[in-house]
Formats: structure tokens, C-alpha cells, sequence
């Protein structure tokens, strides 16, 4: 049985954090709040308070950051370079580091 759950939310279409709460105690979240679809950089101030929002429903200690899927989800890849993936891996260790330190 999962241990951990992968949850995509780096945009509008994947809802509120509303169904956090139907997580089970034994259950650890990933949450997926970097998008590997455009090279804009994600805010930190945003991230931080998306992940203090999501603690309303899971524990801070349960609850962990990454990006919502790998940097290359289709055949053809996302058109994003190395540098910007680079630097959106920076900005998970970065902001989790912030928060989970």
C-alpha cells in the first residue's frame, strides 16, 4: 500500500486543497506546486503560503514539496530548458528548506 502520495497543484485546474482532509494519518503528501510546463519561475512567498494553506488539512510534518510532474511529460518534452528545470529544482530545495529546517 502507498506510503506516500504525488499530488499535482501547480494550477487552477487541480482544485483546493479541500480533499487533503480525507488523507489518512499513516499518509505522507508531495505536493507537486512547481509546474515543469512553463520556464517562469514559481514565486517562494507563493509556494510557502500554497504549502501553509495546505497544512490546514495535513500536518506540515506530513507534507513535503516537488514538481507536479517530471520535465518531460509527452513525447515530445516541454519546452523548458535545462537551466529553467535546473533552477526550478533549486527553488524545492530552497523553499523546503525554508520550511522544513
Amino acid at each position: 500500500m502507498a506510503q506516500r502520495l504525488l499530488l499535482e497543484y501547480d494550477d487552477a485546474r487541480s482544485g483546493s486543497f479541500a480533499p487533503l482532509k480525507e488523507i489518512p494519518d499513516d499518509k505522507f503528501v508531495v505536493l507537486g506546486l512547481i509546474t515543469t510546463k512553463r520556464a517562469r519561475p514559481e514565486s517562494p512567498e507563493k509556494l510557502r503560503q500554497r504549502i501553509t494553506d495546505a497544512s490546514r488539512y495535513v500536518p506540515l510534518e506530513r507534507l513535503g514539496l516537488s514538481p507536479q510532474c517530471g520535465f518531460a511529460s509527452s513525447v515530445i518534452g516541454n519546452a523548458i530548458s535545462f537551466e529553467d528545470q535546473r533552477r526550478k529544482l533549486r527553488l524545492v530545495v530552497q523553499t523546503a528548506r525554508e520550511i522544513w529546517d
